[in-house]
């Protein structure tokens, strides 16, 4: 049908409004008409309208194909709703699907980016004839949380079973070292796709690695490294670059991949005005921030969000919107006063890169998004029930020491997936190990 391929091609160019027209103007429509839409919205970050949609499409008398609910598996994966991607596991078992192949793999990534790799390494363990791709999707779920000895293992179990690399298995195997700091392991996989896999690394692969040489401040080496590529260093390496510098305090070192990243024009600009801002280099600051105005571009605004018996409950940072706003207010300032008294918590205001006093920095951490929904999952949950939050941006440094102490004082497990990896907060510690 003519109409499908019209949806399809809107939702490539990213025109939501006209593919949503065009479905809306179909009088018979058919489940690749369903498919075709719920994928258009998945693939330009609207999950919610994806599930939306994917409910009315149970309301009808046409049957959901894998395809459709591949899709909606993946829209419960980025909002981290587990009692959603849990729906769909239950409907597919229902339905009579087979948990092999792309199914099985986009059950192990739900699993694991809703915070639950356990349940992932079922659905593995429970698939017996395991391609590709479900091995690439299992190490790159362990690998989000942290658990890189274990994503190293299966890699080895992989290649036993005589099952061929790609150069996205090790994509998500560098990943996994970079988040557990296992810098050899790393180096040497890289060496082993290049000459014993005859893959020739991607510019992802490079900036993982000099992600990986950041995180464990080998910062030297890193440099050394990007000088010496092969292939022009892309924004993402000198993104890499500029954010361990920041991390490691190497102002000089720093600079220099914030110029780079200034010559390429990246959207990463938000990170540059931070480096600039952590060393009180307000003008620098603002002209960063007039560049980023001028090219169109504005920095992602903090967003946090929390999933609540059958409702995602959203904040944005020093919101001020939800229902119970008051009442996390509160209890934010209650419980932080706590943590400052048993665990002496103390806010960081280094960490707030704004040119305002040291008291409204103080505020601002407070109000930062992942702080806001861990107050409003205080309100509303049990005492000692596991907190789940997931957040757009990197988790700050302030807020990984607050979630810390907030875990041992609260006795309660704390999970937090940002933009880079998932932070399980329990007794005190987190699972990044400050690898984050």
């Amino acid at each position: 049908m003519l109409q499908n391929a019209v949806i399809n091609v809107y939702g490539e160019v990213g025109h939501i409004d006209y593919a949503k027209r065009v479905f809306e103007s179909i009088k018979s429509k058919d489940i690749v008409s369903w498919t075709s839409m719920i994928t258009c919205y998945v693939n330009n970050g609207l999950a919610t309208d994806a599930l939306k949609l994917f409910h009315y499409l149970q309301e009808t008398n046409i049957q959901s194909d894998s395809v459709a609910l591949i899709s909606v598996l993946s829209a419960a994966a980025s909002l981290s709703s587990l009692k959603k991607g849990k729906e769909i596991h239950g409907f597919l078992i229902r339905k009579g699907f087979y948990l092999e192949g792309p199914i099985a793999s986009s059950l192990v990534d739900m699993y694991a980016r809703c915070g639950t790799v356990e349940n992932s390494r079922k659905i593995f363990n429970f698939v017996k004839q395991r391609d590709l791709i479900l091995w690439t999707s299992m190490i790159n779920a362990n690998g989000m949380h942290g658990y890189g000895n274990e994503a190293i293992d299966l890699f080895k179990k992989m290649t036993d079973d005589n099952v061929i690399p790609d150069h996205i298995t090790f994509l998500a195997l560098l990943y996994a070292c970079s988040h557990s700091g296992l810098i050899i392991e790393g180096k040497r996989f890289f060496e082993i796709m290049k000459y014993e896999y005859q893959l020739e690394p991607w510019p992802e692969h490079y900036a993982c690695l000099v992600d990986l040489l950041g995180r464990s401040n080998a910062l030297e080496e890193a440099y050394h490294f990007v000088r010496n590529m092969p292939i022009e260093p892309s924004a993402e390496v000198w993104c890499a670059l500029l954010g361990a510098c920041r991390i490691h305090s190497n102002k000089e070192l720093g600079e220099l991949a914030a110029k780079k990243l200034l010559q390429l024009g990246t959207e990463k600009s938000g990170l540059i005005s931070n480096v600039f801002a952590a060393d009180g280099r307000w003008n620098d600051v603002e002209e960063v921030r007039l560049k980023m105005k001028g090219n169109g571009l504005k920095k992602n605004p903090g967003c946090s969000w929390i999933e609540v018996g059958n409702k995602i409950h959203t904040f944005m940072a020093r919101d001020k919107s939800h229902p119970k706003s008051d009442d996390i207010y509160r209890e934010i300032a209650q419980f932080t006063k706590l943590l400052e008294e048993k665990g002496g918590y103390r806010a960081q205001t280094k960490f707030v890169y704004h040119n305002v006093s040291e008291e409204e920095k103080t505020e601002m951490l407070y109000g930062h998004s992942e702080r806001l929904a861990l107050g409003y999952g205080l309100l509303v949950t049990p005492k000692g029930t596991s907190i789940r939050i997931t957040k757009n941006l990197r988790i700050c440094e302030d807020c990984l020491t607050f979630f810390k102490v907030a875990s041992k004082i609260s006795q309660r497990v704390l999970v937090v997936r940002d933009a880079s990896r998932f932070h399980h907060f329990e007794r005190g510690f987190c699972s990044c190990g400050d690898f984050w």
